[in-house]
This record gives C-alpha cells, sequence and structure tokens, in this order.
C-alpha cells in the first residue's frame, strides 16, 4: 500500500524538477521531502529520478509510475469531493473572477454575505479585464458580450448604457440637443469600443448610428473611464446602474445628457465550469442568484435550472 504523502512528493519533484521548488509547493523541509521520495523508491524497489546538477529527472521507470501516480491521487480527490457532498457544511476552497466594474460594492458585498452564511469557505477573487479561457473551483461575472467559450453561460441582467459628461464640460462646451450634434464633442471610451459600429436607440426614432471622431481619451476600465468623464475630459457611453451608483457616492460628479437615448446594452453573464460542480460552487451561485440587484433590466436571466441545487448530481456535458 502506497503512502499518499510520498506520491504526492513524488508528483511534485516530477513536475517541478526540483526539491527547492516542490518544498514550496508542499510546504514541506527539503529534508522531509527526500526522505519521502527516498522511502517511495524503497518501497517499489528500484530507483525513479534522475539527479542531474540543476535538474531532477524521472527515468524510465519514473515515468512509468508518474502516469498512475497521477491516477491515483486523482482518484483519491474525488472521493474526498463525493465525501464532502455528504456533508452538511460548504467547505474548501472558492475561486471568484469578477469583471473590474463589479468588484468594489456590489460583488463584494455578495462575497462578504456568503463568507458569513460558510465560516469554513476560502475564497479567492480576482480581478478581470479580459475574459479568462478556463475557471476552476469557482464562478465569472463578466459585463459584456462574452464570443465563443467553452463555459457554460447565465445571463444574469442587462445593463443599460447612456451618454454622461461633467457638468463642467457641458458649461464649456454646450450639451448637445440631438444625437447629430454628438461628433462635435470629445469623447472618452473604452479600449476598443471606438473602433466598433455603436448606434444609439430611441423608444420612437430609433437607431442612429453614432460617430465619433474624435477619442481624446481611451482606456481600458470602466472606472478610469468615470473619472476621466468627470474630469471634463469628454463625454462617455456609461452603464446607466453603475453611473448611479457612482452619483450617490459622489453627487455632481457628471450628468446624463440625450437621457431618452440608449447605448448598445450590456448583458452581465454568470460563467462557470461544464460537468458536475462542487458543493462550494453550487451554494455560492445559488446565492448569487438571490443578489442580482433589480437595476439589472428586470434580472433577464436564463432558466434558474440551468445550475442544480446542492446534493442533485446532473451528468455531465
Amino acid at each position: 500500500m502506497y503512502d499518499f504523502q510520498e506520491l504526492e512528493a513524488f508528483v511534485a519533484v516530477v513536475r517541478t524538477g526540483s526539491l527547492t521548488a516542490s518544498t514550496r509547493d508542499l510546504g514541506l523541509p527539503k529534508s522531509t521531502l527526500s526522505r519521502k521520495i527516498r522511502q517511495l523508491e524503497e518501497r517499489v524497489g528500484q530507483p525513479l529520478l534522475l539527479r542531474q546538477s540543476r535538474k531532477i529527472l524521472p527515468n524510465d521507470a519514473g515515468r512509468v509510475f508518474y502516469r498512475y501516480c497521477n491516477d491515483i491521487l486523482e482518484l483519491v480527490a474525488q472521493g474526498r469531493e463525493a465525501l464532502d457532498e455528504l456533508k452538511a457544511e460548504v467547505t474548501g476552497k472558492l475561486e471568484l473572477r469578477c469583471h473590474e466594474s463589479f468588484v468594489r460594492g456590489w460583488f463584494s458585498r455578495v462575497v462578504e454575505s456568503f463568507m458569513s452564511d460558510h465560516e469554513d469557505i476560502r475564497v479567492t477573487i480576482h480581478t478581470q479585464r479580459s475574459l479568462p479561457e478556463t475557471v476552476e473551483d469557482g464562478i465569472c461575472i463578466w459585463l459584456g458580450q462574452t464570443g465563443e467559450t467553452g463555459l457554460r453561460r447565465e445571463v444574469l441582467g442587462v445593463l443599460e448604457q447612456g451618454i454622461y459628461g461633467s457638468p463642467e464640460y457641458f458649461r464649456k462646451h454646450g450639451t448637445p440637443a440631438s444625437p447629430g450634434e454628438l461628433a462635435h464633442h470629445s469623447w472618452a471610451d473604452l479600449l476598443g469600443e471606438g473602433d466598433a459600429d455603436i448606434s444609439l436607440r430611441h423608444s420612437r426614432q430609433g437607431r442612429y448610428p453614432l460617430s465619433l471622431p474624435d477619442r481624446r481619451f481611451t482606456v481600458d476600465q470602466l472606472t478610469v473611464q468615470g473619472d476621466a468623464i468627470a474630469a471634463g475630459r469628454g463625454l462617455g457611453l456609461m452603464p446607466i446602474w453603475l453611473a448611479e451608483r457612482r452619483l450617490r457616492a459622489h453627487p455632481d460628479s457628471f450628468q446624463r445628457c440625450l437621457p431618452e437615448w440608449y447605448g448598445p446594452a450590456l448583458p452581465v453573464t454568470l460563467l462557470y465550469p461544464h460537468g458536475i460542480l462542487p458543493r462550494r460552487v453550487r451554494a455560492f451561485i445559488a446565492h448569487l442568484r438571490t443578489c442580482i440587484p433589480e437595476g439589472w433590466a428586470g434580472n433577464a436571466r436564463t432558466s434558474a435550472s440551468t445550475v442544480p441545487e446542492i446534493g442533485t448530481y446532473p451528468s455531465r456535458t
């Protein structure tokens, strides 16, 4: 019978090619790690590693045994996960990824309330400025179009956009009375948005293609764009829900013009992996659904049955 700690030590050394790097990954002293490798080699009855001057490599026996070690450790991890599903508690590590515009404020309160309900959960939050290719042990909240992705998607809501400028800017340059006058104003936009075909829409007058020849200031974050608009660098399209929250904290920093005209709507999307989700991930998704703001255009979601309730096991897709 193999010792799992010896297997973990062997796998770590093969992956890193270094005892020093493996000690950091496993949190073990180098002497302990060396002893576990030596004990494993004694247990299997032959050497598994080639110890060179700068790197440790598996020999022929080590390469064969490494594949089986991975399978054994993966089965052990799956077994622990299955046993965790039988517990009433929600535990483990939760990886959360969130679009930069939501991290401060709404999403941080969602996470705080979830952690208050589950004291044994460990949470890591990654601020996203681009859509992640993969999500492991958690979810991602994204603002805007997602395009093709290998993740499952659930639209939580839609944010309408309006045109904003600072009071000082309007005093200096005038307030546009029609979409056609926007071409004469400076613009503070998001990176890439200025090159896209953007249309404004009106409930009665239909659509108006937006032409913005003077992009004075271009950024890659909504927060910085809002700062630029408030500083009077130009007009800009901003999600109305986010703008109103900012105005509550900083009144008169900017104001909306052409209030009957709207820019492209931005979906708020929940992304998560296919297959069976750990209990902690399903619990967080269930909690997240209860925290969707009313201002997200009627919470335009897909079916809530997309992710199963805790305790159910969907087929792997």
